[in-house]
């Protein structure tokens, strides 16, 4: 694809900038819309396949519902010239494999950060009933603003279809067992997936790793998970057995969706240590279970015995054993009479047995009555009867913690309250109690936990900001206040330069467009300065030089020309190509003109000799040329013209003085006359 293209008559391409399994990514802009876009483009290859064609339709069409801050948002699909195109946004930043890669082992608050906004990308998934598939840190962006997003729809599929792949699909390493086997995939296969990447994030290294794709494969299915305390000792408990309940192997006893699994990893942040994660039980014993046959060997060795403890008279007797049963009563004696000899011993013994358990608890008895036997601390049977006892739960619900727990604490409960929780809500107010376990006038023992569920406080209304980016400042304003937002800042100190936005216009809101506040929560408008770009001084009037410097100074190239100006005074400057306040990109050549002052016209001296000196006068102006009489005496008529400086006939410049000689007639001695100006 060679950039500069235009797809769809709107979007053009700029650059590649990366490539997957099924289609190439690009960097392109919505001309329309004046915003730059991802543009992914379906492989050369497989265009002319019908299947891949599918898939990548498919693709376009399960993601283009999806629209969530934590999933890159699909904005077109089309085809265009055999060309199948899906315009994506544009999202700047890392990926998480190459996070990891730079960092190697995360913060636990990192991890169950980024897992949280992947966990709120998928979740948003899964409502449209759309499987992911192929999580993986690869397919998880981190911009550069530090928000998660989750990519690459490949492979999902909308889970109505009830369709079964013969394939496994997905990245092999951290594909979920039922995935590896080829069989169904659904909400929990994502969740599996989620916890091989927070597996990696937490110890910088894979669960599972082999020579080929089916041995991992195979791992995936029989192989149980090396805990990640082996591998990062200071791993809050909470966190890993997070993730071991993700990466169980049975889907039932994952966590059953994403809602649950996020009430865990914000409850792991607050109670790290805690032991609040609940693992299902394993299977039973008439599922089917896959071994692995190095874990059939070790069994085998571990159960291993000698067979030197078992003699073939003790198989026999056995045999016997059972041979005889039907020749017995219940009793053990012969249906002829005569007692069975084994049975008789077995009798003897536990006779023996029974007789012995008696008098030591006869003894016993006797000796704590008298107090000759002492063991250990004395027993307390009102203790015992105390603890025994059962009482009906108070009502705790609308008290706070504090008044709770003095409740509890009275000997009538003698009861422990635990915190489980926080809820909103519109009944209790905040630090108020709004549910408990178990329920009030519920029998219980004393000394029993009393779970309780706290008020966070009445539930305020949110509503997603809008996106707002390109928009002018005012109308960004106008748009959010018609939304509902009460409380939104526009910062001068935070305006920043921008070459995709012009100047005033709104770059991005803070917190980003699509996430859901309060719409009293404060949201600042990042507003755009405008390119990075010189401002362009005021050089009229300067002289050359010091225009030159000025110009110079801002990074700016300077291109002189030279002209006649009627009112500037030769050798300064009347005008530049640029005017004064415009910002220009830096190296940018700014043309200035020097004055070489009021331009020269040049006239040719009208032919005056023997006219008049009126018409003299009067041609002479007419050619904005001066006029200086000078009299002499000439045998030509009186005010007759007879030569003039310089000559007819000559060029010279408009506003040159033209010296007339004026005859003043036949001189009355007879001589020649000396001339003089009138």
């Amino acid at each position: 694809m060679k950039d500069g293209i235009f797809i769809g008559d709107r979007y053009e391409v700029l650059s590649k900038v990366g490539s997957g399994g099924m289609a190439d990514v690009y960097k392109g802009k919505d001309h329309k819309l004046n915003r730059f876009v991802a543009i992914k483009i379906l492989k050369k290859e497989y265009r002319e396949d019908e299947l891949f064609v599918r898939k990548f339709q498919s693709e376009a069409q399960a993601a283009a519902g999806l629209m969530h801050p934590n999933i890159v948002n699909v904005y077109d699909v089309g085809e265009e010239s055999g060309l199948y195109y899906m315009v994506m946004e544009l999202v700047e930043g890392i990926t998480l494999k190459d996070y990891i890669t730079k960092k190697g082992v995360l913060s636990s608050k990192e991890v169950i950060s980024i897992a949280i906004q992947v966990a709120n990308g998928i979740e948003a998934a899964h409502l449209h009933n759309i499987v992911h598939r192929d999580i993986k840190p690869q397919n998880i962006i981190i911009s550069k603003e530090g928000k998660v997003k989750v990519t690459d729809f490949g492979i999902a599929k909308a889970t109505s279809s009830n369709t079964i792949s013969t394939n496994a699909l997905g990245s092999v390493h951290y594909t979920s067992p039922e995935q590896a086997r080829g069989g169904f995939s659904d909400f929990k296969s994502d969740i599996y997936s989620l916890g091989i990447t927070m597996y990696e994030m937490a110890t910088g290294h894979l669960p599972f790793d082999g020579d080929t794709a089916v041995s991992i494969a195979i791992k995936h299915l029989q192989e149980e998970i090396t805990p990640p305390s082996e591998y990062v000792e200071d791993i809050p408990f909470s966190l890993e057995q997070i993730i071991l309940k993700c990466t169980q192997k049975s889907a039932d006893r994952r966590y059953q969706d994403v809602a649950s699994l996020k009430e865990d990893l914000k409850h792991s942040l607050v109670d790290p240590d805690g032991d609040f994660v609940v693992i299902g039980p394993m299977r039973t014993m008439d599922e089917t279970v896959m071994f692995n046959p190095d874990d059939v060997r070790k069994a085998k060795r571990e159960t291993s015995y000698d067979e030197d403890d078992f003699s073939e008279e003790d198989y026999d007797d056995y045999d016997d054993f059972e041979d005889d049963d039907d020749d017995y009563d219940k009793k053990g004696r012969k249906k002829n009479g005569d007692v069975n000899p084994k049975m008789a011993k077995m009798m003897k013994v536990l006779t023996i047995v029974a007789v012995v358990i008696i008098v030591f608890i006869v003894v016993f008895i006797i000796g704590k009555a008298t107090g000759l036997l002492k063991f250990g601390p004395s027993i307390n049977l009102e203790d015992d009867a105390d603890k025994n006892e059962k009482v009906k739960v108070p009502d705790l619900r609308g008290m706070t913690e504090e008044a709770a727990k003095k409740v509890l604490k009275d000997k009538k409960y003698d009861m422990t309250l635990v915190v489980d929780s926080e809820e909103e809500s519109t009944t209790y107010e905040k630090g108020q109690i709004i549910k408990q376990t178990p329920g009030s006038n519920k029998e219980v023992k004393k000394k029993t936990v009393i779970k309780v569920v706290i008020s966070s406080g009445k539930k305020e209304e949110t509503k997603a900001i809008p996106d707002v980016s390109g928009k002018d400042q005012s109308e960004a304003l106008q748009l959010l206040s018609e939304a509902g937002f009460t409380n939104v800042k526009v910062d001068k100190s935070r305006f920043e330069t921008s070459s995709e936005y012009d100047q005033d216009e709104v770059i991005r809101t803070e917190p980003s467009a699509n996430t859901e506040v309060a719409l009293d929560e404060e949201i600042n408008l990042i507003v755009s300065l405008g390119e990075n770009k010189p401002e362009v001084p005021n050089v009229i009037g300067m002289t050359q030089s010091s225009a030159v410097s000025a110009l110079e100074a801002k990074g700016l190239e300077v291109s002189v020309e030279e002209d006649y100006h009627d009112s500037t005074e030769k050798g300064k400057v009347f005008y530049q190509s640029k005017r004064a306040g415009t910002r220009v990109t830096e190296g940018s050549t700014i043309i200035i003109r020097v004055s070489k002052g009021k331009k020269q016209v040049e006239v040719t001296v009208p032919d005056i000799i023997g006219k008049s000196k009126t018409y003299a006068k009067n041609s002479l102006e007419a050619q904005q040329l001066g006029y200086r009489e000078v009299y002499q005496d000439s045998d030509l008529p009186k005010d007759t013209v007879i030569s003039c400086d310089p000559g007819s006939g000559k060029n010279v410049v408009q506003g040159t003085t033209i010296t007339v000689y004026i005859s003043r007639g036949p001189s009355t001695d007879g001589g020649t006359g000396t001339g003089s100006d009138n």
